[in-house]
């Protein structure tokens, strides 16, 4: 089983955030806080769970947590800010819900800005060993890919309800057929391997 907390603190947070590396759709990230004395074997990293895990275990997450809290930011806020500081944002804004607050706060990965003056970690593969961090993982996976099957639904073509926005040869073939969306990270190299698909030159600013 995970550890339940990397600090001292009972009050520990566990930030992660979903679809940092995703052509199209917002970013998200989640925080959790269990309980003191929380344990749950199945808990994991949601990119080794399966979905039908993912979403079985986000139902005991929000059921279980003391609190929690989801928050996204969108892609035009992504093309400004860039995508590392719009995720930071993300992990904030999701903190903000949390109530009570956190007392420390463990970050997945090795970049985050100070939330406060609430003390902080980063963790490098963090969703695999903290309860709270993986927890966050999986409400940030699952969310963003309920958002990314509303957007699918909206503006068919693009395949995001199987690839969820990430950059998938399937995603830049619509990409050059049907071209850019307001859902689309214009930031992004949304046009880098047209050169593997010569049926699309010409089309949608192809060479």
């Amino acid at each position: 089983m995970l550890e339940l907390r990397y600090s001292r603190y009972t009050l520990e947070a566990g930030c992660d955030e979903a679809g940092r590396g995703c052509l199209a759709g917002p970013v998200f990230a989640a925080a959790v806080i269990f309980p003191p004395d929380y344990h749950n074997e199945a808990l994991n990293d949601s990119k080794k769970l399966p979905e039908k895990a993912r979403y079985a275990l986000r139902e005991e997450i929000l059921q279980d947590a003391l609190t929690y809290g989801v928050a996204r930011v969108e892609a035009g806020e992504i093309d400004r800010i860039n995508i590392l500081q719009a995720s930071i944002k993300a992990m904030h804004l999701a903190l903000d819900q949390l109530d009570p607050q956190p007392e420390f706060i463990t970050v997945d990965g090795n970049r985050f800005k100070p939330y406060g003056k609430v003390p902080s970690a980063c963790v490098v593969k963090g969703d695999g060993k903290y309860l709270s961090i993986a927890a966050a993982s999986i409400l940030a996976k699952t969310f963003r890919d309920d958002c990314m099957r509303e957007l699918d639904a909206a503006c068919p073509g693009y395949g995001w309800a199987k690839n969820k926005g990430y950059p998938t040869a399937a995603h830049y073939q619509a990409l050059a057929r049907l071209g850019e969306t307001p859902w689309h990270r214009r930031s992004f190299r949304l046009h880098p391997q047209l050169e593997l698909f010569p049926w699309t030159r010409g089309r949608n600013g192809g060479d």
